[in-house]
């Protein structure tokens, strides 16, 4: 089976387990679209050449995410534990300083399995949609495509906000470059770099923000928010429909997105796995 087969058997499976528990999955398409069939094959369970079972597993940085699916027929026969404990066994072999199990908030099936394993909860996550509002720009902030030149900033800007070590931070920097139908930009302000923010685009239609960042000495001076404004008014230039997810916890984040016209359709639950 070629990639682009067995990721639209995915797509297919995904959607009939949405349906049948009326959930969203993240699943991270722009992630699995770069993964080989050999990959993909690893953590996919198939019954007579079907595929009936899948587990995928997310890199991002110091921290490996969990999230899969079973065919609701082929449920409670072991198949999604097996996927587990051979990507568990893989991820312990990397030294990952963090292992996080993700489902959505309304999921049976994933209650019932986290019940037997040893992860706890951490943190809920909104998956935010934006509404149509009026938004103006109130400062001059410039958002330019990057350059290899800026490659240290985005490291940096990823060490210092979002808590990775360089190393990590370096590597994940090269990983996220890898993906397609992406826009990485940098944000300056009076001639400065200052942060950075990614667009990925899916099916020619849905725009989600990921890695949005300024530096902390940059941060409380309105550039975050303008910016936020002025992709925004670009993406939606383009026709598109724009997302982001922030955790929900994060106040001073979800002030800032709700004021810009930014809604929650969906909430997602990560859980911690913890070594006895």
């Amino acid at each position: 089976m070629k990639a682009v087969q067995h990721l639209a058997e995915l797509k297919q499976l995904q959607e009939l387990c949405e349906e049948e528990e009326h959930i969203q999955l993240k699943l991270n398409w722009e992630t699995l679209e770069q993964k080989s069939e050999d990959e993909l094959n690893k953590h996919s369970f198939f019954d007579q050449g079907r595929l009936i079972g899948f587990i995928g597993v997310y890199d991002f940085g110091s921290k490996v995410e969990l999230c899969g699916l079973v065919h609701p027929e082929y449920r409670r026969k072991g198949i999604f534990t097996s996927l587990y404990q051979n990507a568990l066994e893989e991820i312990k072999a990397k030294h990952f300083r963090e292992i996080l199990f993700n489902a959505p908030v309304n999921s049976q099936s994933g209650k019932q399995f986290l019940k037997r394993v040893p992860f706890n909860y951490a943190f809920s996550e909104y998956q935010m949609k934006w509404q149509e509002a009026v938004l103006n720009i109130e400062m001059d902030v410039v958002v330019r495509p990057r350059t290899e030149e800026d490659t240290k900033l985005e490291i940096e800007l990823d060490a210092r906000c979002f808590g990775l070590r360089r190393e990590e931070a370096a590597r994940f920097n090269m990983e996220t470059r890898k993906e397609r139908n992406q826009h990485s930009y940098i944000i300056e302000h009076e001639e400065e770099a200052v942060g950075k923010i990614r667009v990925s685009c899916f099916n020619q239609k849905d725009s989600w923000i990921y890695g949005f960042s300024v530096l902390p000495e940059f941060q409380g001076k309105g550039i975050g928010r303008q910016v936020l404004k002025t992709v925004i008014l670009q993406e939606r230039e383009s026709g598109h429909d724009i997302y982001l997810e922030v955790e929900a916890k994060n106040e001073h984040a979800l002030r800032l997105y709700t004021s810009c016209g930014f809604q929650p359709f969906n909430t997602q639950e990560y859980y911690r796995y913890s070594i006895d």
